[in-house]
């Protein structure tokens, strides 16, 4: 068995001291850069690889951050994941990631797991009961970032303007002549539900309407709920016109529960996805869009935690928000008649 390379000999092979040594692979104190190229050479000429149990003992840093989002299978998780974990990569530190399912007890086991593994900061998404008061007291024993969820003036986050962007897929949809609009999003009882919810029905009122009632869905995220649910609210008398639904498994079920109604988009009901997604752009007609930026939510959220463990205890509170566009595509038309049944 080949025995691990110690700095010992990196040292030796570079002509330079232990602490010189040290200092140049952990970029830490006053080196030369002669040094540190002199060194760098003669690690990867002996294949040194530093033990990262020892750094952290000495650093106090694992150099490991983690991140908490409801469901990883959710396509619009996939680009934000992605875009943070470069962020996180290219500074040295690495990911580990798991999902909630919007369950606040897993979210309190995931995270004493996080910090059994002594991460050295995390990001936190949606979940079940949110409590800004949770993440305050959670954020003084490490830095912690809120991923569009409640929290307070004492805490580090980024929202999206979840309000706006509904606001103005309804206004497009009311534009069309629609006034039986159906709303289906996961999370009633969310920070993202909440504001989806309160839009649609502040483009409603401008308008001097109001939304009926039964069109507003609020439950879980299922495609088979979705698809029953789609299924009755179509052979209703007061049935939808036009949809409005997040972009994954819940807009699938309601394009399966059009298809099998035999209904056809646009010509008979507009669809709306919350949420820019493959199937959304690939479905055909391609679905109009009312969306964010998943690259910047996640690359901001991983900056914003970045930023908070440079600074140590001194950390800056910040809230940054994130605002909706209107992706016009072949989804939509004007509604055949304006429907009566609405108040």
């Amino acid at each position: 068995m080949t025995s691990r390379v110690t700095i010992r000999e990196v040292a030796k092979e570079a002509g330079v001291s232990i602490g010189t040594a040290s200092r140049a692979l952990n970029r830490a104190g006053r080196v030369s850069e002669k040094a540190i190229v002199a060194v760098t050479k003669a690690a990867r000429k002996l294949g040194y690889e530093p033990d990262g149990i020892a750094q952290s003992m000495r650093t106090r840093s694992t150099g490991m951050v983690g991140l908490l989002v409801s469901d990883i299978a959710n396509p619009l998780y996939a680009r934000m994941i992605t875009a943070a974990e470069a962020t996180f990569q290219a500074a040295g530190y690495a990911l580990l990631l798991a999902s909630t399912h919007n369950e606040k007890s897993r979210e309190k086991s995931l995270i004493d797991l996080f910090r059994a593994r002594r991460v050295d900061g995390m990001v936190l998404g949606p979940c079940e009961s949110e409590s800004p008061e949770f993440i305050r007291q959670l954020g003084k024993s490490l830095p912690v970032v809120a991923l569009d969820r409640e929290f307070d003036e004492q805490t580090t986050g980024i929202q999206v303007d979840h309000f706006t962007g509904t606001l103005q897929a309804t206004r497009h949809a009311l534009n069309l002549g629609h006034r039986n609009i159906a709303l289906f999003t996961p999370g009633g009882h969310l920070r993202t539900g909440v504001e989806r919810i309160a839009g649609f029905h502040a483009a409603f009122k401008e308008r001097g309407l109001t939304p009926l009632p039964h069109l507003i869905r609020t439950e879980k995220s299922s495609m088979n709920f979705v698809f029953s649910e789609a299924l009755s609210l179509l052979s209703h008398a007061e049935r939808p016109t036009a949809f409005i639904c997040l972009g994954t498994r819940i807009l699938a079920g309601v394009l399966q529960a059009l298809r099998d109604s035999g209904l056809k988009i646009p010509t008979d009901a507009s669809v709306i996805s919350i949420g820019d997604t493959d199937l959304a752009q690939l479905y055909s007609p391609p679905i109009t869009a009312a969306t964010w930026d998943l690259e910047v939510v996640g690359t901001v959220a991983a900056e914003l935690l970045l930023k908070q463990l440079d600074s140590g205890n001194k950390r800056e509170r910040e809230r940054v928000s994130i605002s909706y566009q209107l992706n016009s595509r072949e989804s939509c038309g004007p509604a055949r008649e304006l429907e009566s049944a609405t108040r």
